[in-house]
């Protein structure tokens, strides 16, 4: 069974993201082995510099960085990233899976940034960067958003009728 990993800038507080995120994580424990990560999000002040944003995004990456596992597949969701439909992503993430890196098991990690996205450095250190649209979601919904997409692409790649 794929590993994929989802490693979250940020805590989910509110009662309503926190209940759609678990009801896609237990409906992808039946598809691959799911793990979720949430790194605290820097404290900034109210109205912070443009360096005060940079500096604590150069220390969200280096938390980052200490989390990924060795032979992972890195996906950074960024919204300069490529856009892809759900046939797209399913596609993309059954090739992911049955690529080689040297005999080592493969994983497919998901990066999501807190509210001032993720630092450049790790986007260019990421395998492929994904944009889920155009338009700028709250962190916490792009979670909920992009477990539904994973699983999406699981039952996709099943012939399931859950896409239609």
């Amino acid at each position: 069974m794929q590993k994929v990993t989802l490693l979250c800038v940020g805590k989910m507080k509110e009662k309503f993201y926190i209940e759609a995120a678990a009801e896609y994580t237990k409906r992808l424990s039946r598809c691959c082995r799911l793990t979720v990560i949430e790194l605290p999000e820097e404290r900034l002040p109210e109205n912070p510099a443009p360096a005060q944003i940079e500096a604590a995004l150069e220390r969200e990456a280096e938390a980052i960085r200490g989390k990924l596992p060795p032979s992972s597949r890195v996906i950074a969701l960024c919204i300069e990233g490529k856009l892809c439909s759900s046939g797209e992503l399913a596609r993309t993430m059954a090739a992911w899976a049955n690529g080689t890196a040297s005999g080592l098991e493969k994983q497919l990690v998901f990066l999501i940034g807190g509210s001032h996205g993720l630092h450049g450095s790790i986007k260019a250190q990421a395998w492929a960067q994904l944009s889920m649209s155009p338009m700028t979601f709250p962190h916490h919904l792009a979670r909920v958003m992009l477990l539904e997409q994973i699983y999406r692409a699981y039952q996709i790649n099943a012939g399931s009728k859950y896409h239609k």
